[in-house]
């Protein structure tokens, strides 16, 4: 009996185990797939924080660049004052037909109950109700500080959810468990409403609405999805119709708090910190004008074409006079060997800690000398005694180092507030895999609550299985309100309730319809099916590259590898870190001789090769398609497609007059409707694509 009892308590464990394996690497699958989606968006900010150390034609690229991109995204200036805006939307007509929700302003409790009503039963708020909302809500947050200072004491509790991204379910399951907002009953939400769900219009309509209602016990910390070139590649663009509300929106984004404390001693960011974060610096940053966290000031991007000149400039001078015949025949190979060296390790020494978007460790140190007629940088910036060692033919000639804009200093405090994370090894440094914002260790974390009297860092922006995790000692918390974010059953809900105790209280949730009468077995059976898939998808998408580089292994062309060489190649193309021997059995077969079987891709195959750049590279296009759709219709009209094409040939340096642009986009409309939806601007880069291959044969 007992060698029963045994047998079945070690099935049990080693059932338990497997559940819990398949579910770490499902989950490191869910996430590395994720983060490496925002990689796109950070070429520019890592490349502009390398300037200083690369040759002029490369810095000259990266102005231009970061310049096209920056008008292309700019917002049309509206000429309409306030009040003439908050009459205009005042006077649109109601039509007869609309019978969904109606809000009058101010809003009252009546108003809350009404959109809720109406959310539930999936109905919509017409766009009228919706700008007189967001111009409220503008005006209300123009008036805010950047730091909230809350206390417990007017309230028993204060409830703190985190990421909702678009999952109305949650909000209305929250509400639902907790109680609605109200003066007895303060919310805190930390960012991330809207992206990936299907709801995020509706969530911040409710949030909005419930801000203006109780302003004082209702507040909203920005996330790093509320910037609008996020909302472009993650859904919400798509999901919100005319280009005033998205307007608004973005202007509103850019408002909202960056931090919250309460009773001074619990710090409320949406992402984290740096070794570098000031939280009296920030409360001077002029937040409105970091419309996105992912684009650089305009007086940086000024900044950046001055100094990419100005380098220009002074290296052609210096080459004129070292083809003078006093320095001719004077720099040895070796002497120049020397100089490179010592010019990347000045580029290292001078690195700074405080976080961009850029993988590389090293990026230059920045000045911070007080700025007349303006509030001071952070005392935690670097001081302008750093100098940058830089090499002058044989001898070193000591430069300090250029002072970016205050806009810069600024801009570099919200990102690392927006994208950071934290990790178990003491330290600061670039959030390479996210590709955004830093690594911040539990030392930091101690330095910066020592710093301003506080003891509890709570912070968001990580999905978590059980949705809320402590680390660095328990001095910061990770709290994810969306449930099943990457999959149906895949994590759970939470949200924390903080007395004047200040000892957060759990309560977690699921929303869940499928799953519910599911094992866990199942449940995560499910999860890793979807996984596996969007893996499979990934291996798909760059079939070429894997092709190439499996064959640089089987030499002798047997069709298998080891599982260590495939392991090998698999990460080299990917780049996910994920535990690909542990993964090899749901996406590889071995043979009899314990070697990997190469996949054949022929019977997916598409010639040649644009599926596969289109398919990798679709949501990137969709992107561009709706960046040239400046109203957001869905389709790009004639003046749109004219608009950008005098941006790129000014940019490139191209004279193309009205009438060869006009001609093109009507060859691009290809049922000649008198605007290119995103069907025919995808079937114009296939016609293109062949037209190349063509020449190509026929040279």
């Amino acid at each position: 009996w007992s060698t029963c009892v045994l047998c079945v308590f070690l099935t049990y464990l080693a059932m338990k185990a497997a559940i819990l394996i398949q579910r770490r690497y499902t989950w490191n699958i869910f996430q590395s797939i994720e983060y490496i989606m925002h990689f796109p968006y950070h070429v520019p900010t890592s490349m502009h924080h390398k300037i200083g150390y690369t040759d002029s034609h490369q810095d000259n690229q990266v102005a231009c660049h970061t310049y096209l991109i920056s008008h292309l995204l700019d917002s049309v200036v509206d000429p309409l004052t306030e009040e003439v805006r908050q009459l205009k939307y005042e006077q649109i007509v109601m039509p007869e037909s609309y019978c969904g929700p109606r809000l009058s302003f101010p809003l009252s409790v009546t108003d809350t109950n009404v959109l809720l009503s109406a959310f539930k039963e999936e109905q919509t708020l017409h766009g009228k109700y919706v700008l007189q909302l967001l111009y409220e809500t503008k005006k209300f947050l123009k008036q805010m500080p950047n730091v909230i200072y809350l206390s417990t004491s007017y309230a028993k509790e204060i409830t703190i959810c985190g990421d909702l991204h678009g999952r109305l379910d949650d909000l209305l399951l929250i509400f639902y468990k907790n109680g609605l907002p109200s003066t007895e009953n303060p919310y805190i939400f930390n960012g991330d409403f809207v992206d990936r769900g299907k709801k995020s219009t509706e969530i911040i309509i409710i949030l909005f609405a419930f801000l203006l209602l109780y302003p004082d016990h209702m507040h909203l910390n920005r996330g790093n999805h509320e910037d609008h070139i996020m909302n472009l590649r993650y859904g919400f663009t798509k999901e919100t119709h005319g280009r005033e509300i998205l307007q608004l929106l973005q202007d509103v984004f850019s408002l909202l708090p960056l931090a919250t404390v309460i009773d001074n001693k619990v710090l409320i960011v949406h992402g984290g910190i740096s070794d570098k974060t000031d939280l009296d610096f920030l409360s001077t940053v002029e937040r409105h004008k970091v419309k996105s966290a992912l684009r650089l000031p305009k007086r940086s991007i000024d900044h950046l074409n001055v100094r990419a000149c100005s380098r220009s400039s002074s290296r052609h001078s210096g080459r004129s006079r070292l083809d003078s015949p006093c320095s001719s025949g004077r720099t040895s190979r070796a002497s120049r060997r020397r100089k490179k060296q010592s010019t990347r390790q000045g580029s290292c020494s001078s690195s700074s800690s405080s976080s961009s978007f850029s993988s590389s460790v090293c990026s230059p140190r920045i000045s911070s000398r007080n700025t007349p007629h303006r509030p001071p940088p952070s005392p935690s910036l670097p001081s302008p005694t750093d100098v940058l060692q830089v090499p002058f033919l044989d001898s070193f000639v000591s430069l300090e180092p250029p002072e970016p804009p205050r806009e810069e200093l600024e801009w570099q405090q919200v990102v690392d507030i927006l994208w950071s994370d934290p990790k178990n090894q003491n330290g600061c440094g670039p959030n390479s895999f996210r590709g955004g914002g830093c690594y911040f260790g539990p030392d930091v974390t101690q330095a910066l609550l020592q710093k301003h009297g506080l003891c509890l860092l709570i912070r968001s922006h990580e999905c978590k299985q059980e949705g809320y995790e402590l680390c660095h000692n328990g001095q910061v918390i990770t709290i994810f309100s969306a449930s099943n974010y990457y999959e149906e059953g895949s994590n759970r809900g939470a949200y924390i309730k903080l007395g004047p105790e200040l000892v957060p209280r759990f309560f977690q949730y699921q929303v869940s319809r499928s799953t519910r009468k599911l094992t866990l077995h199942q449940r995560v059976r499910v999860a890793e099916g979807s996984a596996l898939r969007a893996l499979k998808e990934k291996l798909y998408a760059h079939r070429s590259e894997l092709r190439a580089a499996f064959q640089q292994y089987d030499i002798d062309n047997t069709g298998r590898i080891s599982t260590s060489e495939w392991a090998q190649v698999v990460e080299s193309v990917l780049r996910l870190d994920l535990p690909w021997r542990t993964l090899r059995p749901r996406l590889a077969r071995l043979s009899a001789d314990e070697k990997i079987w190469l996949p054949n891709f022929n019977h997916i195959y598409v010639t040649p090769n644009l599926a596969e750049t289109l398919y990798r590279y679709r949501t990137d296009l969709e992107i561009i398609f709706n960046i040239i759709d400046k109203d957001h219709s869905g389709q790009i009209s004639i003046e749109e497609f004219r608009q950008t094409w005098k941006l790129f040939s000014s940019h490139l340096g191209v004279a193309v007059n009205d009438q060869t642009i006009d001609d093109m986009a009507r060859s691009i409309d290809f049922n000649k409707d008198g605007s290119i939806d995103f069907n025919e601007f995808l079937e114009a880069l296939r016609v293109v694509h062949k037209l190349d291959v063509k020449e190509q044969q026929q040279g």
